[in-house]
């Protein structure tokens, strides 16, 4: 198939349990008991999600970060991951398993097992990992944003693609170039957060392939239409020392990918209780923007309506 889209259309006649959420959601989600499993699988492959020459540390801990940052938008507690290798020198798969041992006690994912295969002479290297969560609350879907909710980010957006960017020859400082760079290897999503602002959100899902893609899914999955106002996206200080803080510098950075912050929509009566989650982890929060009836994703900057761009993030 061409596109994303179509297999996941596809694969919809097939995934019928009430767990699968219809495929419109990060997670399957099984109740057992008063309990919810949480489950979701991530791959990066080579020359897509990470440079050859990246350093196979930082893949394993990239690996483990992207799943973790699921199970955190999903409200839920890590219980630990399996995951599959594609073997290759002894050298650089002992450097991938410090970079797994580091990643799995740093975001309290025990490694549970997985499966081992060996590639064609040649192939980009591929790895996949498949995280399981826990939690007896209620788990957040892309689906419950409602007419009158603010949106909300969490983090700064754009920093991994300018990283990507950084790494491939563009020109910055050395401070901020070696900070961007660690941004797209090391992504540090705050996964206690998403836990903590469980009960409060009426939405929430990561940030993986853009905040104005990623806004688009959600708003589609809620039936709702969803206004994000440029000018309260917020960016990190290396960001705008090496991109700027034009309405073109911000676009680039709402259609990036790799951010792993997290993107929900909740009551404005539950603004207080969600700062102060957000304060307690000491990882800033930022509303940007509105929910309202109708459908779709819009752009306004300094209140002022902009069009959106032709390409909202990333699609595979």
């Amino acid at each position: 198939m061409t596109s994303e889209f179509a297999l996941i259309e596809a694969l919809r006649g097939i995934a019928g349990s009430p767990a699968a959420r219809g495929l419109m959601d990060d997670a399957a989600v099984i109740e057992i008991g008063g309990a919810k499993l949480v489950l979701t699988l991530d791959t990066l492959v080579e020359s897509v999600h990470f440079l050859p020459d990246d350093p196979p540390q930082d893949i394993a801990w990239k690996l483990v970060a992207v799943n973790a940052s699921d199970v955190s938008a999903k409200g839920a507690e890590p219980l630990g991951c399996l995951y599959s290798h594609a073997l290759g020198e002894d050298a650089w798969d002992h450097a991938f398993l410090d970079g797994l041992a580091e990643a799995c006690a740093h975001f309290r994912m025990p490694l549970l097992g997985g499966d081992t295969v060996r590639m064609p002479e040649g192939a980009p290297r591929s790895f996949s990992l498949t995280a399981l969560g826990r939690t007896d609350g209620a788990v957040p879907a892309r689906s419950g944003a409602k007419a009158g909710d603010r949106v909300w980010v969490s983090g700064t957006i754009g920093d991994s693609r300018l990283g990507l960017a950084v790494l491939t020859g563009r020109a910055a400082s050395p401070e901020a170039g070696e900070w961007l760079a660690a941004r797209y290897r090391r992504p540090a999503p705050e996964t206690r957060l998403g836990p903590a602002l469980a009960p409060w959100v009426s939405a929430m899902m990561d940030i993986s392939d853009g905040l104005l893609i990623d806004g688009q899914r959600m708003a589609g999955a809620s039936s709702v239409a969803m206004t994000i106002a440029a000018d309260l996206v917020p960016l990190s200080a290396a960001f705008r020392e090496t991109a700027g803080e034009s309405l073109e510098d911000r676009l680039m950075a709402m259609t990036a990918g790799d951010d792993y912050g997290l993107l929900f929509t909740a009551p404005p009566e539950h603004t207080a209780q969600i700062r102060e989650a957000a304060a307690a982890l000491a990882c800033p929060v930022t509303a940007i923007g509105t929910v309202t009836a109708g459908e779709g994703i819009s752009l306004v900057h300094q209140e002022q309506p902009v069009p959106l761009p032709e390409k909202l993030g990333y699609r595979h």
